[in-house]
């Protein structure tokens, strides 16, 4: 077979291969989270990534709403500081709840109740709670 028509043969077998949906393009993930506590609905593994999908407890389950992805997406960016910095704050007595959240940057670990949280863990533990609730299926 001549170098043109090898040529020729492979960027068809590329393109047949796209085509068919092998080795397309998959989003980037935003962030994993682990969030820990003492009732089986609190135990939840939800990743996200950067076009919306859910993944709950190793399941899809489904896509956030254009508002969540823009806050998913702004807690990405506001967690690149912690993050980088491998933040772990303590709990407090009284504590329910235990956070990990993973991202490109780093880690970062966190309870229900730790004092001096940075907002973007405010808002993360919100978008954790509506996702398991409106896409996961846990009960309110």
């Amino acid at each position: 077979m001549s170098p043109a028509r090898f040529a020729g043969a492979a960027a068809a077998l590329t393109f047949a291969a796209a085509a068919a949906g092998c080795g397309g393009v998959q989003a980037a993930d935003l962030f994993l989270v682990t969030r820990e506590g003492p009732g089986a609905n609190e135990h939840l593994t939800l990743l996200v990534n950067e076009e919306g999908g859910v993944t709950c407890n190793g399941r899809k389950a489904g896509t956030l709403d254009d508002a969540a992805i823009v806050e998913a997406r702004t807690i990405q960016e506001d967690l690149k500081e912690p993050a980088s910095e491998h933040l772990r704050l303590a709990a407090s007595p009284g504590s329910v709840v235990r956070y990990q959240v993973r991202d490109a940057d780093g880690t970062v670990e966190f309870s229900d109740n730790s004092p001096h949280q940075p907002s973007v863990l405010h808002k993360l533990q919100l978008l954790v709670l509506q996702t398991g609730q409106r896409i996961c299926g846990l009960p309110a």
